[in-house]
């Protein structure tokens, strides 16, 4: 199961065969107050700071968000997707609620893009598919619906088949839906890291897709939390997710080590070449 996606110059494959896919995910202004207050003067310049320094670390893809209190997302994300093309040439995953501004921004782009995200909901299966459709895009898929997030592995796996099956409809196949079994905080909910993990190896073996995770609010609400989101990666990498949503200036080592491991570097030659780059 290959899920392709390109820029104007790159091509990314994300695939259980291939070394694990780094999305990036520090251009979201999101708690980062200096960002936000660049994306509101119409600043692009911190925003291709981020795209190369995530490249520079690992990102082979961008997540692009602008959402934040204030801000038109119709105007800018397109605004911040240039403004990456412009920077580097990895693809990019953009990422919104607003179908409008999801628009503008694969009107935007040049290539084949991620859309982050769709989910189970009935009102984001009719907004989002009909653009990864008419713009030839693969999506991420959340695993949750009208009813939030299932606190069942079996309730997450049948979010995600309603989600691919749905995606078919459209004519999306499903190599070009990367579903995410959502990780919430062990710190509310013993059980919860649990049954992430169980959910993305019970959707890998019963849909074969690949897997995408933003890792960190396993550990939200705990000391060294940076610890925490490192170990949930790997062991989430192990179970089958291949494509995490990650600050990679954090996790690119615990990512690279997972991959040596589970035989996804052949001749240990991605962490070699890393350790000794880091030693320069």
């Amino acid at each position: 199961m290959q899920t392709v996606i390109r820029s104007n110059a790159q091509e990314v494959i994300i695939s259980p065969e291939h070394p694990t896919v780094i999305i990036g995910e520090r251009i979201n202004p999101t708690g980062k107050k200096r960002l936000a207050q660049a994306l509101a003067d119409k600043d692009m310049e911190r925003v291709r700071r981020l795209a190369l320094s995530q490249v520079a670390d690992g990102a082979a893809v961008l997540d692009v968000n602008v959402g934040a209190a204030g801000i038109d997302e119709v105007e800018l994300l397109p605004m911040a997707v240039r403004a990456v093309m412009e920077a580097t040439d990895v693809p990019l995953c953009l990422d919104s609620a607003n179908a409008e501004a999801l628009r503008a921004g694969l009107e935007a782009y040049e290539g084949k893009a991620l859309i982050n995200s769709v989910n189970g909901e009935e009102a984001s299966l009719a907004r989002v598919l009909p653009l990864a459709q008419e713009y030839g895009a693969a999506v991420i898929g959340l695993c949750m619906d009208d009813d939030g997030i299932p606190s069942t592995i079996e309730g997450r796996v049948a979010v995600a088949q309603k989600i691919v099956e749905r995606a078919a409809s459209f004519g999306i196949p499903a190599e070009d839906v990367v579903i995410d079994c959502l990780a919430m905080s062990v710190c509310t909910d013993a059980a919860a890291g649990r049954v992430t993990l169980e959910a993305i190896r019970a959707v890998r073996e019963t849909l074969g897709v690949n897997m995408t995770l933003g890792a960190s609010n396993v550990s939200f609400g705990l000391p060294d939390r940076e610890a925490i989101n490192e170990m949930f990666i790997a062991m989430a990498m192990q179970n089958g997710m291949n494509a995490p949503i990650v600050n990679p200036t954090q996790a690119r080592k615990g990512i690279l080590i997972a991959d040596l491991l589970l035989g996804l570097d052949e001749y240990a030659m991605r962490y070699v070449g890393y350790v000794r780059s880091q030693r320069k």
